[in-house]
């Protein structure tokens, strides 16, 4: 059922979608190790297995233990880490600002039924996805106009991958509205033989700076443009230095959300940590098998 779970997240299928392509579909047969004699799990079983995890909380304990075998296997944490995080979208609720204040403050409406309760996220929020800036017509200073500002609704999936390799190695499912520089340390690992953490500008701020300080990590955090001057050439150049590094986390967000088409569709953060957690550990696993297919060079 694992597995099911597995070719579920690599290939954006619904439950009724995978009962079908099981039945359909020899290579997905093999895969889960059905004989053409077996019978298949229903949609139904698809979404019960799945919601005994939620409960149970068992995807983060996988990952764990998927980490542990590739450490044990010498695929070592090295060369630093990065970390990052990015939106994962969800169905969007169409509430009344009464709602909207209701939930904010932690209740729920009490004209609410029972099957409206069970159909609207409570636990996702709203959030600002600003694109690029440019700059300002001549004459209208040092000042920036934004470009775009896309609203967003859903979830957070905050990353640590290592240098060397390019494997998550800890993650952390919020709601959009967290802050990112918040979650530096459930994202930092340990076990990384290498000092130096490179982030964003988000990351910045003198509690991260005095966390790993503590922590005896070494910051290669960008730095922000001045306000209200140009930027130094500088600063321009340390930050195209880290941002050839700091790129490589994008390749991940690329993976999960082109290849993997990843949003959220269930309703809640208990269902939506199980989406997004099966969706890092697929990562993983077809990170790990680019990376074994690779020759050695002679």
């Amino acid at each position: 059922m694992f597995k099911v779970l597995v070719l579920q997240t690599l290939y954006t299928l619904s439950d009724d979608q995978t009962e079908y392509q099981l039945k359909d579909r020899l290579s997905f047969m093999r895969f889960v190790g059905l004989a053409l004699h077996d019978p298949v799990p229903d949609a139904k079983t698809i979404w019960l297995f799945r919601e005994q995890l939620a409960r149970a909380g068992a995807v983060e304990h996988l990952f764990a233990r998927f980490d542990a075998v590739l450490r044990a296997r010498g695929w070592l944490a090295m060369g630093g880490q990065i970390v990052d995080a990015t939106v994962i979208e969800a169905r969007r609720p169409r509430l009344t600002q009464a709602e909207k204040d209701t939930i904010k403050g932690g209740g729920v409406p009490s004209e609410w039924k029972p099957a409206r309760r069970a159909q609207i996220d409570r636990d996702g929020r709203w959030t600002i996805k600003r694109g690029r800036k440019r700059e300002a017509a001549p004459g209208a200073g040092h000042k920036r106009q934004i470009e775009i500002a896309v609203p967003a609704f859903g979830y957070k999936n905050h990353i640590g991958i290592d240098r060397a390799f390019g494997f998550l190695r800890r993650y952390r499912i919020t709601h959009t509205a967290a802050d990112d520089g918040g979650q530096l340390g459930a994202v930092l690992d340990r076990d990384n033989t290498a000092s130096e953490v490179w982030a964003d500008t988000a990351y910045r701020s003198a509690a991260n700076l005095a966390l790993l300080e503590r922590r005896g990590l070494r910051p290669q955090f960008q730095r922000k443009k001045p306000r209200g001057k140009p930027m130094p050439a500088h600063l321009v150049r340390g930050n195209a230095t880290r941002a050839r590094v700091r790129s490589r986390v994008e390749h991940v967000f690329a993976a999960q959300k082109c290849r993997l088409g990843l949003v959220v569709r269930t309703v809640g953060m208990m269902r939506a940590r199980v989406k997004i957690g099966l969706a890092n550990l697929a990562y993983n696993f077809s990170r790990l098998a680019w990376l074994q297919a690779q020759t050695a060079p002679a």
